[in-house]
Formats: C-alpha cells, sequence, structure tokens
C-alpha cells in the first residue's frame, strides 16, 4: 500500500492585511509540527472584499479602534514585532504580482514572508517599485527580469484567477486557509487549523 500523502494547507494571503502577517509568523510551526505541506496563495484582498461585497474592519471607526489594541495584543502574545505602515490601508497590488512572477523561480513563498515582515516589522510601503525591486534582489533573483514579468498579462491573469478561485470557494477575507474543502478564517483560528491537521494526518 502507497503511503498515505500529508495534508496541504493552501493559505490565501494579501501583505496588506495585518492579520495575513501575524498568521504568516505561525502557520510554518503548525505545518512543521503537524507534517503538513504549505501552499502560499497569493490573492487580492480588495477584490474578495468588492465580490463578496464584504468591507475593511477600518471601516468602522470604533472597530478601528480596537483592531489596533487586538493586533497589539496578538503581536505581543506571538512575541513578533508590529510596526504601521505610514500608508494604512495601502495598495499591495504591486506585491502580489511580484509573488505570482516568482512562482517560476520558486521564490514566492520567500518573498510573500519577506514582503510582510518589510510591511509590518519595517513599515515599509509596499507599493512602492522601489521597495519590491530591492526585496526581489535580496531573494537572488534576477530583479530587472522579475519586474518586467510583473507587468506582464499571463501574470495579471494569474492573480486574478488566483482571486476568483478562492472567492469560489469561500473566501471572504484574509487570511484564508484551506486543506481540501475545509476553510479557516482568521489569524484566531489557527489553534483550530492545528488541531484539524493533527486528526487527520497519517497514522
Amino acid at each position: 500500500m502507497a503511503d498515505a500523502q500529508p495534508p496541504v494547507v493552501e493559505f490565501f494571503w494579501d501583505p496588506g492585511s495585518p492579520y495575513t502577517y501575524l498568521a504568516s509568523t505561525r502557520i510554518q510551526a503548525v505545518t512543521r509540527d503537524t507534517g503538513a505541506q504549505l501552499r502560499w496563495r497569493p490573492f487580492l484582498l480588495g477584490g474578495v472584499f468588492q465580490a463578496t461585497g464584504n468591507s475593511s474592519p477600518v471601516s468602522l471607526p470604533a472597530k478601528a479602534r480596537y483592531l489596533r489594541e487586538d493586533l497589539a495584543a496578538w503581536a505581543d502574545y506571538y512575541g513578533v514585532p508590529l510596526n504601521w505602515p505610514e500608508v494604512f490601508p495601502g495598495n499591495s497590488m504591486l506585491a502580489l504580482r511580484a509573488a505570482v512572477a516568482l512562482e517560476e523561480d520558486q521564490l514566492d513563498a520567500a518573498f510573500a514572508r519577506a514582503v510582510m515582515q518589510v510591511h509590518w516589522d519595517k513599515a515599509l510601503d509596499i507599493a512602492s517599485e522601489a521597495v519590491i525591486t530591492n526585496l526581489v534582489g535580496q531573494l537572488g533573483a534576477d530583479a530587472a527580469a522579475v519586474m518586467k514579468r510583473v507587468q506582464s498579462e499571463p501574470v495579471k491573469r494569474r492573480l486574478r484567477a488566483y482571486t476568483e478561485e478562492a472567492i469560489e470557494r469561500g473566501a471572504f477575507g484574509a487570511p484564508t486557509f484551506f486543506v481540501g474543502d475545509k476553510m479557516f478564517w482568521g489569524n484566531d483560528r489557527i489553534p483550530l487549523l492545528h488541531a484539524h491537521l493533527k486528526q487527520i494526518r497519517p497514522a
């Protein structure tokens, strides 16, 4: 009998979401502990909001005030830095297209982790072409070639397709995780995701 395949966690992420950043600092520990595989799936949160009628929590002043307290508490709990970028909410389109463009270099996961760190730790503007170009170069990729691909129609189409796929599967916000057809939404669902992976992992 063939060995059972490990479960796959699909992590739909947008670096403009602070809760997605927080989740990105924990999810690898969860997949390592359970033997699951992790796939980083970029998607455009703004497109999800538009398609589902959802909106950013900062659109409600009372929720926006609580949001900052809640995020600070989670960052303290995780022991990770959280520094608000000057522009929030910002435009993550360039960063997401760069992630898609880096798939052929197999650097998309490394870029995902790095771009969220520079945005939420270093508070850099990820809508800046200079910031993204520098980050791509630091990963060892040909920055000029990657940034050229970022503007290509195939990359733009793939990002749209990823976003549409997430919507069709039931996503309405970020971070969103899928294990097969089972969806987990939000940084605070990570313990439930962890428990589910323990339950289904191969013996």
